[in-house]
């Protein structure tokens, strides 16, 4: 029987380049989200099948179970986004609001990976693999008050707690940090402006923008028999642009 795959966030950009390549490496994929639609024709076009739900909200992730692989060997968490790049700002002194946003971006980057991984590990299959999309924020930060480097920075830490509950299992758990990746929806559909991206091409060592290819090229290696011995780790995929250590 072929391995399983489940790409939280797998419409789009990076969830759906990971995808296509776990596809293409014979695992049998599903690809969940919040929007269905988007999810369906995405499915349909990779041959892959889709589960609509959305990882931060308890009940739907609970619903979905009965509707998601009985066996799991290989979970990408790749949900997730900037939420403050979606909503206004909140204004000076508004602290209401600013916790919103806070709770905003700890649920969509962390806590969606930490409940679905929660709910999943039961299914985990010895020698099975956890990815956790992270990005170049967690490790320098990511301006705009700092929710979004916070939230992925604390999943980078759980990241390495988790590799140590679940190794005795022989399952591996890594994070994977992305620099400026183009082709996703990121910064909206205009992209980061022409400016903002030569700033950001500008950090790297290798003078060009990563791509989400880039990013599946580094999940199908760590899903892959051979990463056997990579755990705990937070693997940056930013062109240089922040150097790991």
């Amino acid at each position: 029987m072929p391995r399983t795959a489940i790409v939280t966030g797998g419409g789009t950009g990076i969830g759906r380049a990971v995808a296509r390549r776990l596809a293409a490496d014979g695992l049998d994929v599903v690809i969940t989200g919040r929007r269905k639609q988007v999810l369906e024709q995405t499915a349909e076009e990779l041959g892959v099948r889709a589960v609509a739900f959305d990882a931060s909200d308890v009940a739907a992730i609970e619903a979905a179970l009965p509707d998601l692989p009985g066996q799991v060997d290989v979970l990408v968490n790749n949900a997730g986004g900037n939420i403050a790049r979606h909503r206004p700002a909140p204004a000076e002194g508004d602290l209401a609001g600013l916790r919103d946003l806070w709770a905003a971006q700890l649920e969509s980057n962390l806590i969606s990976a930490v409940l679905t991984t929660s709910a999943l590990t039961p299914r985990l299959a010895a020698g099975g693999r956890v990815i956790s999309i992270g990005s170049i924020a967690g490790a320098r930060g990511s301006g705009g008050g700092g929710a979004y480097g916070a939230a992925k920075a604390a999943l980078h830490t759980w990241t390495g707690d988790l590799a140590f509950e679940l190794g005795g299992r022989g399952v591996t758990v890594n994070a994977i940090a992305p620099g400026y990746i183009e082709d996703t929806e990121f910064f909206g559909a205009g992209g980061p402006g022409t400016e903002r991206r030569a700033w950001l091409i500008g950090q790297t060592a290798n003078g060009r923008p990563g791509h989400p290819e880039d990013v599946a090229d580094t999940v199908a290696f760590l899903a892959s028999p051979e990463a056997g011995n990579i755990t705990a780790q937070v693997i940056h995929v930013n062109g240089g642009a922040f150097r790991g250590r």
